[in-house]
């Protein structure tokens, strides 16, 4: 333990958004009579976050130049037998960073709601859930065990099904949260099954505690079955991170929550709760490197989010679903890397895209303002010389999230694409040719919108507002506006780091041993990192000499073809959308996933449903033991009441009878 780093700071990090939360959700609602008005409310939640970013930012301080570390119980909950269940802070380079990424991306989108949401009548309300979100996110990624760990896991999925409906007299944002919260569960039991094998096995929740004991469960295998049982805990931890981290098919929830305020897709989907499940695979790494198996699992099924979610931007047409799918293929690109090994590669790429991806979304809320409520690119165009502030740093989102040297998403991007490269598992080259597919894709969609948004004729009056995200603007014909200054310093702040964070951070997060105590990564199998880090010159040599590579001409030939396709030649996007028609219908249907889970998988669980309702509850539980211990004790009553006569003498036989059965009882006992 650090002297350095101390419980009580520590502390204070969750706690401040936790108390910000609660003064605003008691006494700015209708609960406490709106004792706080918003000002108040906005004030608390904002000093809560700013307070618990500068203890993070402080403690990653001290973790880099003092190799601070910190791991303590705060108070034991329960025990139970030998096992312990535990609420403590574990505090080492991994979770320091997650801190700092939090923290800050948090504080942007809280100051940023105070423009986009002003006049929103649960302005108060918002707040709290925002500031609530950020305390369950802290006690996930500072957990020294998984007890914490999965409570902020669910912290955090309570939370997003409140924002993602928080308009809940929309009946499509009432839809989408329940979808949200659904899939999650699919993929939260798998996490759960994971939990309870671990602690059966190892009898702790413990992270130093479990990973201490691993090397001896590497020969075991699952009874009744001939299943390595190191593979299925990592195969069934990684089911949970599928749906917290929306992997194929467990994604199908991320889109659709955009029917939520735009400052939640920012703070859930670019920086918290979509990237937990990064987060803990990289946590439990030293269970993952003993399975091949699982990862492999975690490989295909990134390479497969990463490609074909992104052919899903290709045809979308609402803005914050453009970027809603990019971040599912950016997610494919960190589970990429997890499969392979490169688990410092994936946390790196989940910082660089934290601050480019909030960006996007913080500016893609920014264009529906500045354009009275309208979300469809199809009516916009030309927004740059009404709002420069929101056009260049859009654009500089967009560059970082193409992976263009020098910005930030280029460094992990292509870092990701090598460790690809060089990994032996089975299935590398084709997750290689996937995420070099990838490249095009992403580069297509991004500046599709881009060009669609900010460029060309000037489409926003023919734009008619019930298309809206649920307001009625009156002035939805006015000329657009840039927006206030409380949207604006945001985007400013985020496009900082989107730009300059991955140059100046590559070597101490990659090849430093800013990860040393918190990953372990088995080189001798799995020797992606260790080749890296010996062909690494550098920032600036890495950026020079990726002119010449192939990502970065897939980069650039995704930007002219989106240039030429919506700036030069309309016809082009018309001719290929009509000779395709029955891919576009594929693409646009969303692969049919949704028809599947509506029609088959709710069918399925139906009859699921009436077949536990008629055995279970019908019979066992209505039949068995409701009615069945009334009639057992009825018959037992019948068969007992003939022996109470009402006579004296028929108990005093009895009492007779039976001090002469417990004399002769003893007296046959006795040795």
């Amino acid at each position: 333990m650090s002297q350095s780093l101390n419980l009580y700071t520590l502390l204070a990090v969750p706690m401040a958004p936790l108390i910000g939360s609660l003064l605003a959700g008691l006494g700015g609602t209708l609960m406490g009579s709106n004792v706080l008005g918003r000002r108040a409310c906005h004030s608390l939640t904002i000093l809560g976050v700013f307070v618990a970013f500068v203890l993070s930012a402080l403690t990653l301080q001290s973790v880099v130049q003092e190799g601070a570390h910190f791991e303590q119980t705060l108070y034991t909950w329960m025990q139970v037998g030998e096992l312990k269940m535990e609420v403590g802070f574990l505090i080492d380079g991994l979770t320091a960073l997650m801190m700092c990424v939090v923290t800050f991306v948090s504080l942007m989108v809280h100051i940023y709601t105070i423009g986009y949401m002003h006049d929103d009548e649960g302005y108060n309300r918002f707040f709290a859930y925002i500031s609530l979100f950020t305390f369950a996110m802290l006690m996930l990624v500072m957990s020294n065990n998984l007890l914490q760990l999965f409570f902020g896991w669910e912290g955090v999925g309570l939370v997003s099904y409140l924002l993602i409906g928080f308009w809940f007299k929309k009946p499509t944002a009432v839809f989408a949260n329940m979808k949200a919260f659904l899939v999650n569960r699919v993929g939260d039991f798998g996490f759960i099954m994971g939990i309870g094998l671990i602690a059966a096995y190892t009898g702790s929740l413990n992270y130093t505690e479990i990973f201490a004991k691993v090397p001896e469960l590497v020969s075991l295998t699952l009874p009744g079955t001939d299943w390595l049982l190191i593979t299925v805990m990592a195969i069934c931890l990684f089911v949970g991170a599928m749906g917290k981290s929306a992997q194929f098919p467990l994604h199908v929830w991320l889109p659709d929550s955009m029917e939520g305020p735009t400052p939640i897709s920012a703070l859930i989907h670019a920086a918290t709760m979509v990237t937990a499940g990064i987060f803990m695979v990289s946590r439990m790494s030293p269970i993952f490197e003993l399975s091949d198996t699982a990862l492999n699992l975690v490989l295909i099924i990134g390479s497969i989010t990463a490609l074909f979610m992104g052919f899903l931007g290709i045809v979308q047409n609402d803005i914050k679903r453009v970027v809603a799918y990019s971040t599912l293929s950016q997610l494919g690109y960190m589970t990429v890397a997890l499969g392979v090994s490169a688990y410092p590669i994936a946390i790196f790429h989940l910082m660089t895209h934290a601050f480019f991806k909030a960006l996007l979304f913080l500016g893609a809320g920014s264009v529906i303002m500045g354009v009275h409520h309208n979300q469809d690119i199809r009516y916009m165009g030309g927004l740059r010389k009404y709002m420069p502030i929101t056009w260049i740093t859009s654009l500089l989102g967009s560059l970082a999230l193409i992976g263009t040297p020098f910005f930030s998403g280029f460094y992990s991007k292509d870092s990701i694409i090598d460790a690809v490269s060089l990994s032996h598992l089975p299935f590398a080259p084709w997750a290689h040719v996937a995420v070099l597919m990838g490249v095009f894709v992403t580069a297509f969609y991004s500046f599709r919108m881009y060009f669609l948004v900010f460029h060309g004729q000037e489409r926003y009056e023919l734009y008619h507002p019930e298309h809206d995200e649920g307001h009625h603007d009156e002035h939805s014909h006015d000329k657009p506006h840039e927006s206030p200054w409380v949207v604006t310093v945001p985007l400013v702040l985020l496009a900082i780091p989107s730009v300059v964070l991955g140059y100046l951070s590559i070597q101490g997060v990659l090849y430093a041993d800013l990860f040393s105590s918190s990953i372990q990564v088995l080189s001798e199998h799995h020797p992606s990192m260790h080749e890296m880090a010996h062909e690494f010159e550098g920032p600036l040599e890495m950026a020079l000499s990726s002119f010449t590579s192939l990502p970065f001409a897939l980069a650039l030939l995704g930007v002219i073809t989106a240039y030429y396709f919506y700036l030069v030649n309309l016809r082009v996007p018309q001719w290929f959308s009509e000779k395709f028609a029955f891919l576009k219908q594929i693409l646009e249907n969303k692969y049919y996933l949704d028809w599947f889970n509506e029609h088959v998988s709710a069918a399925l669980a139906r009859a699921l449903g009436r077949v536990f309702w008629r055995i279970g509850d019908l019979k066992i539980i209505d039949g068995f033991i409701v009615n069945g211990s009334w009639r057992l004790v009825s018959k037992l009553s019948t068969w007992v009441r003939p022996a109470q006569t009402g006579y004296l003498y028929h108990y005093a036989l009895v009492m007779i009878v039976g001090v002469f059965f417990l004399m002769t009882w003893f007296v046959w006992l006795k040795p």
